[in-house]
Protein backbone atom coordinates (compact mmCIF):
# COMPACT_ATOMS: atom_id res chain seq x y z
CA UNK A 1 0.00 0.00 0.00
CA UNK A 2 1.35 3.54 -0.70
CA UNK A 3 0.86 5.31 2.52
CA UNK A 4 1.19 9.25 2.17
CA UNK A 5 1.79 10.90 5.60
CA UNK A 6 1.34 14.75 6.28
CA UNK A 7 3.27 15.67 9.42
CA UNK A 8 2.88 18.87 10.99
CA UNK A 9 5.39 19.88 13.80
CA UNK A 10 8.60 22.27 14.04
CA UNK A 11 10.75 20.23 16.22
CA UNK A 12 12.16 16.84 15.79
CA UNK A 13 12.32 16.85 19.70
CA UNK A 14 8.34 16.68 20.41
CA UNK A 15 6.51 13.45 21.18
CA UNK A 16 5.02 13.79 17.97
CA UNK A 17 7.95 13.29 15.93
CA UNK A 18 8.69 10.05 18.43
CA UNK A 19 4.98 8.91 17.31
CA UNK A 20 6.21 9.55 13.46
CA UNK A 21 9.21 7.24 13.77
CA UNK A 22 7.31 4.75 15.47
CA UNK A 23 4.16 5.31 12.97
CA UNK A 24 6.94 4.64 10.06
CA UNK A 25 8.67 1.36 11.87
CA UNK A 26 5.43 -0.26 11.62
CA UNK A 27 4.82 1.04 8.26
CA UNK A 28 8.19 -0.45 7.08
CA UNK A 29 7.87 -3.54 8.88
CA UNK A 30 4.42 -4.36 7.10
CA UNK A 31 6.04 -3.29 3.86
CA UNK A 32 4.18 -0.12 2.79
CA UNK A 33 5.76 2.08 0.60
CA UNK A 34 5.49 5.51 2.65
CA UNK A 35 5.89 9.39 1.16
CA UNK A 36 5.91 11.75 3.75
CA UNK A 37 5.18 15.92 3.46
CA UNK A 38 7.01 17.52 6.47
CA UNK A 39 5.10 20.54 6.29
CA UNK A 40 7.66 22.55 8.39
CA UNK A 41 10.84 20.55 7.33
CA UNK A 42 10.24 21.56 3.50
CA UNK A 43 8.83 25.12 4.58
CA UNK A 44 5.46 24.77 2.98
CA UNK A 45 3.81 28.03 2.54
CA UNK A 46 0.88 27.77 4.47
CA UNK A 47 -0.84 31.19 3.59
CA UNK A 48 -3.17 31.80 0.77
CA UNK A 49 -1.76 34.39 -1.62
CA UNK A 50 -4.27 37.00 -2.94
CA UNK A 51 -4.35 35.23 -6.21
CA UNK A 52 -4.66 31.71 -4.94
CA UNK A 53 -8.02 33.27 -3.00
CA UNK A 54 -9.40 34.86 -6.02
CA UNK A 55 -9.46 30.95 -7.41
CA UNK A 56 -10.80 29.61 -4.61
CA UNK A 57 -12.90 32.38 -3.70
CA UNK A 58 -14.89 33.05 -6.70
CA UNK A 59 -14.32 29.68 -8.28
CA UNK A 60 -12.22 30.14 -11.11
CA UNK A 61 -10.62 26.80 -12.08
CA UNK A 62 -8.70 28.25 -15.24
CA UNK A 63 -6.75 30.74 -12.73
CA UNK A 64 -3.01 28.46 -12.26
CA UNK A 65 -2.65 26.55 -9.73
CA UNK A 66 1.15 26.83 -7.81
CA UNK A 67 3.56 24.24 -8.25
CA UNK A 68 4.20 23.23 -4.58
CA UNK A 69 0.12 22.53 -4.48
CA UNK A 70 0.51 20.71 -7.49
CA UNK A 71 2.95 18.51 -6.05
CA UNK A 72 0.72 18.09 -2.92
CA UNK A 73 -1.70 16.81 -5.60
CA UNK A 74 0.91 14.21 -6.96
CA UNK A 75 1.48 13.01 -3.92
CA UNK A 76 -2.47 12.52 -2.63
CA UNK A 77 -2.61 10.48 -6.60
CA UNK A 78 -0.16 8.08 -5.37
CA UNK A 79 -1.57 7.39 -2.14
CA UNK A 80 -3.50 4.35 -0.93
CA UNK A 81 -4.23 5.59 2.60
CA UNK A 82 -3.42 9.31 3.77
CA UNK A 83 -2.55 9.72 7.54
CA UNK A 84 -2.26 13.25 8.82
CA UNK A 85 -0.10 13.45 11.97
CA UNK A 86 0.03 16.62 14.33
CA UNK A 87 -0.47 18.08 17.62
CA UNK A 88 -3.13 19.04 19.30
CA UNK A 89 -3.12 23.25 19.53
CA UNK A 90 -5.67 25.45 20.33
CA UNK A 91 -8.22 22.34 20.25
CA UNK A 92 -7.42 22.27 16.08
CA UNK A 93 -4.33 21.61 13.81
CA UNK A 94 -1.58 23.90 13.32
CA UNK A 95 -1.53 26.78 11.70
CA UNK A 96 0.80 25.17 8.65
CA UNK A 97 -1.31 22.07 8.36
CA UNK A 98 -4.45 23.81 8.50
CA UNK A 99 -2.56 26.05 5.87
CA UNK A 100 -2.29 22.69 3.73
CA UNK A 101 -5.59 22.08 3.33
CA UNK A 102 -6.77 25.53 2.58
CA UNK A 103 -4.49 25.56 0.07
CA UNK A 104 -3.99 22.37 -1.35
CA UNK A 105 -7.43 21.07 -1.19
CA UNK A 106 -8.06 23.39 -4.28
CA UNK A 107 -11.77 24.33 -5.81
CA UNK A 108 -12.01 21.69 -8.69
CA UNK A 109 -9.71 19.40 -7.28
CA UNK A 110 -10.99 18.64 -3.72
CA UNK A 111 -14.01 20.18 -3.95
CA UNK A 112 -16.63 22.04 -6.14
CA UNK A 113 -19.87 22.43 -8.12
CA UNK A 114 -20.62 22.50 -12.31
CA UNK A 115 -23.15 24.87 -13.69
CA UNK A 116 -25.83 22.66 -12.50
CA UNK A 117 -24.60 22.50 -8.64
CA UNK A 118 -23.33 19.04 -9.46
CA UNK A 119 -20.63 18.13 -7.10
CA UNK A 120 -17.28 17.91 -9.30
CA UNK A 121 -13.80 17.18 -7.73
CA UNK A 122 -11.20 15.28 -9.80
CA UNK A 123 -9.05 13.85 -6.96
CA UNK A 124 -9.51 10.42 -6.06
CA UNK A 125 -11.67 8.59 -3.32
CA UNK A 126 -8.49 7.40 -1.10
CA UNK A 127 -9.05 3.73 0.20
CA UNK A 128 -8.22 4.76 3.68
CA UNK A 129 -7.92 8.31 6.02
CA UNK A 130 -6.63 8.77 9.67
CA UNK A 131 -5.45 11.33 11.57
CA UNK A 132 -3.66 10.89 14.42
CA UNK A 133 -3.08 13.99 16.81
CA UNK A 134 -1.45 13.79 19.99
CA UNK A 135 -2.75 15.81 23.09
CA UNK A 136 -1.48 17.02 26.33
CA UNK A 137 -4.58 16.42 27.94
CA UNK A 138 -6.17 13.36 28.67
CA UNK A 139 -9.01 11.87 26.27
CA UNK A 140 -11.21 11.30 28.84
CA UNK A 141 -10.92 15.20 29.45
CA UNK A 142 -11.15 15.92 25.61
CA UNK A 143 -14.25 14.29 25.31
CA UNK A 144 -15.62 16.01 28.31
CA UNK A 145 -15.08 19.56 27.42
CA UNK A 146 -16.15 18.60 23.94
CA UNK A 147 -12.68 19.21 22.18
CA UNK A 148 -12.63 15.59 21.57
CA UNK A 149 -16.06 15.46 19.27
CA UNK A 150 -15.16 18.83 17.55
CA UNK A 151 -11.73 17.32 16.54
CA UNK A 152 -13.65 14.49 15.16
CA UNK A 153 -15.97 16.72 12.94
CA UNK A 154 -13.54 18.80 11.55
CA UNK A 155 -11.10 16.52 10.48
CA UNK A 156 -13.62 13.52 9.52
CA UNK A 157 -16.94 14.95 8.35
CA UNK A 158 -15.13 17.91 6.87
CA UNK A 159 -11.48 17.75 5.93
CA UNK A 160 -11.41 14.03 5.37
CA UNK A 161 -15.17 14.13 4.55
CA UNK A 162 -16.62 12.26 1.21
CA UNK A 163 -12.88 11.93 0.39
CA UNK A 164 -12.04 9.03 1.63
CA UNK A 165 -13.99 5.60 1.72
CA UNK A 166 -12.42 4.69 5.73
CA UNK A 167 -11.83 7.26 7.64
CA UNK A 168 -10.60 7.43 11.83
CA UNK A 169 -9.50 9.90 14.17
CA UNK A 170 -7.12 8.65 16.95
CA UNK A 171 -6.02 10.86 20.18
CA UNK A 172 -3.33 10.29 21.83
CA UNK A 173 -3.91 12.22 24.85
CA UNK A 174 -2.07 12.65 28.24
CA UNK A 175 1.17 13.06 27.02
CA UNK A 176 2.19 15.37 29.95
CA UNK A 177 1.66 12.69 32.37
CA UNK A 178 3.71 10.07 33.12
CA UNK A 179 5.90 7.97 30.72
CA UNK A 180 3.92 4.87 30.83
CA UNK A 181 1.61 6.77 28.68
CA UNK A 182 3.98 7.71 26.47
CA UNK A 183 4.91 4.46 25.96
CA UNK A 184 1.64 3.21 25.20
CA UNK A 185 1.16 5.80 22.54
CA UNK A 186 4.74 5.20 20.99
CA UNK A 187 3.17 1.01 20.90
CA UNK A 188 0.15 2.10 19.44
CA UNK A 189 1.77 3.97 16.74
CA UNK A 190 3.90 1.00 15.79
CA UNK A 191 0.44 -1.21 15.86
CA UNK A 192 -1.26 1.12 13.54
CA UNK A 193 1.77 0.85 10.99
CA UNK A 194 1.86 -2.22 11.21
CA UNK A 195 -1.79 -3.36 10.89
CA UNK A 196 -3.01 -0.46 8.38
Amino acid sequence: MNVFIVYAHPSKKSFTYQVLKQLIEGLKEAKHSIEISDLYEMDFISDMSEEEYEREGFGRKDMPIPNDVKIEHEKIERADAIIFLYPLWWSDVPAKLKGWFDRVYTVGYAYGYDSNRNKIRKMKQIDKGLSICTAGHPNEYLEKIGIAQSIRNIMLDDRLGGRFKEKQQIILGGTLDPEKVKENHLERAFSIGKTL
